[in-house]
C-alpha cells in the first residue's frame, strides 16, 4: 500500500487486497465476489478518523461504492487501521479549536465531535445568539456540488473581489475533505470559507443546520455571497420527490426567511442520456417550482446567444423556463447574458466535471451555473 495524494484531511492510498477478500454483500442466491490475489484498489482515508495509512499497514475497507461502480465516490473507504489508533495530532488536526460538542454522522460507528460555530464555548456565540437577518445577502442554491466552481467563475467575472462562503449541506458526501474542489478553491482564494451543516462536517466552520450556517456566513465570515449545495454525490431515484436535491429549495426558503436574496441555479444539460434531466432538469422544476414557496430569483442563461450552442437545446430550455414561471408565480425571471463566460469557465482552478462530463461535452450545465453567479454579482 502506498500514499498517492493528500488534500486537507483526505489521504488517497492504493491498497492490495488479501486473497479471498469478499466484495460488498450481494442478494441472497447470487454469487459472492472474491477479490483475486493481489488486486490493487484506490481507497480514501480521513486522517482525523483513522490516522494516516502507511506502507505495510493492514486496513479495514468498505468497498460498497467501488463494487457498485459509482460515478462519484467510486473508491474504497478506509474504515480503520486494525493494528493502531490515530495519534492525537492526527485526530485533532481537522479541528484545531477542540472537539466541541456537536456530533456529526450521529450514532454511526464513525460519528465525529466537532466544534460548532454557535455553541456556547465558541467565540462567535455572542454574535450568533440573536442573529436573525442576512441583510439582503445573495444566497445562490444549486442542486449539484459540481456547480460550485462554475457559480464562482460567473460571479468573479464582474466582482472578483467578492468574499464568498460555501455552505455544504448533507445530501451527498458528509466529509468536506472528500471534495478536492473545496480544497483547491480555498487554496486559490476563490472561497473565503467552507461551512458544513447538518450531518456534513469538516468545514472551516461547523453549523447545526442551514439557518445557522447562513447566519455564520454573513456574521462570522463576513461573506458578500454564499453558495449552498450538497457535497459531492447526488441521490436520485427517478421519482418526482426521491432525490437529495430537494434541499436546494429548502435552502432558499431558509434564505428568504432570513431576509437574504434567494437565487435558484438551474440544473441544465444537453448531454444527459436521461430525458428527465435534458434541458432544465426535473430536479430544478420540483425543487424550485414546488418545494421553494417564497420569492426567489431564477437566472436563465441566454444559451441561444452562446457560440456553438445547440439551437434545439436553447429552444428546449426557453420552453421549459416559460412553463416553470407560469406554474410558479413566486419565481422571478432574470435573463442572463453569457458574454465572457466561456473564458471564465476555462480559468477555474479546478477541473469542471458533472456526471463525468466536462465543459466540452456538456457546456450548458456549467453556463447555467455561471449565470447564477453573474446574477449574484449584479446584486452587490
Amino acid at each position: 500500500m502506498g500514499e498517492q495524494a493528500r488534500w486537507g484531511d483526505a489521504v488517497e492510498v492504493q491498497v492490495r487486497l488479501r486473497a479471498g477478500s469478499t466484495a460488498a454483500p450481494v442478494p441472497q442466491g447470487a454469487a459472492q465476489g472474491v477479490a483475486p490475489e493481489g488486486e490493487v484498489v484506490r481507497a480514501l482515508a480521513y486522517a482525523s478518523v483513522t490516522g494516516v495509512p502507511a506502507a505495510g499497514d493492514r486496513v479495514l475497507l468498505n468497498t460498497n461504492a467501488l463494487d457498485n461502480e459509482l460515478g462519484t465516490g467510486g473508491v474504497a473507504m478506509v474504515v480503520a487501521l486494525p493494528d493502531r489508533l490515530p495519534s492525537d495530532d492526527e485526530s485533532t488536526a481537522a479541528h484545531p479549536e477542540g472537539t466541541g460538542h456537536l456530533v456529526k454522522a450521529r450514532y454511526t460507528p464513525l460519528q465525529t465531535m466537532v466544534f460548532g460555530v454557535d455553541e456556547q464555548d465558541s467565540p462567535h456565540h455572542s454574535t450568533l445568539t440573536d442573529a436573525d437577518d442576512l441583510a439582503g445577502m445573495p444566497v445562490v442554491a444549486a442542486d449539484l456540488h459540481s456547480s460550485l466552481p462554475a457559480v464562482l467563475a460567473g460571479l468573479r467575472v464582474d466582482t472578483p473581489e467578492a468574499r464568498v462562503a460555501y455552505l455544504m449541506t448533507d445530501g451527498g458526501a458528509l466529509p468536506v475533505a472528500f471534495s478536492r474542489a473545496c480544497a483547491a478553491l480555498r487554496e486559490s482564494g476563490w472561497l473565503e470559507a467552507v461551512i458544513s451543516c447538518g450531518q456534513a462536517y469538516g468545514g472551516d466552520l461547523e453549523a447545526v443546520n442551514t439557518f445557522s450556517g447562513l447566519l455564520a456566513a454573513r456574521h462570522v465570515v463576513g461573506a458578500d455571497v454564499v453558495v449552498v449545495a450538497q457535497g459531492p454525490g447526488n441521490l436520485g431515484t427517478g421519482t418526482t420527490w426521491g432525490f437529495s436535491g430537494v434541499s436546494a429549495g429548502e435552502a432558499l426558503n431558509a434564505a428568504a426567511l432570513l431576509q437574504g436574496r434567494a437565487i435558484a441555479t438551474l440544473r441544465v444539460s444537453g448531454a444527459d442520456p436521461r430525458q428527465r434531466h435534458r434541458g432544465i432538469s426535473h430536479h430544478s422544476r420540483t425543487a424550485y417550482g414546488r418545494v421553494l414557496n417564497r420569492s426567489a430569483d431564477v437566472p436563465v442563461p441566454d444559451l441561444g446567444g452562446h457560440p456553438g450552442m445547440d439551437p434545439g437545446l436553447a429552444q428546449q430550455v426557453a420552453r421549459q423556463a416559460e412553463e416553470l414561471f407560469a406554474a410558479a408565480p413566486h419565481l422571478v425571471r432574470h435573463d442572463i447574458d453569457l458574454a465572457g463566460m466561456g473564458a471564465a469557465l476555462a480559468a477555474t482552478p479546478v477541473r469542471l466535471s458533472t456526471m463525468g462530463r466536462g465543459v466540452r461535452e456538456d457546456p450548458a450545465a456549467f453556463l447555467a451555473a455561471a449565470a447564477a453567479g453573474r446574477h449574484a454579482a449584479s446584486l452587490l
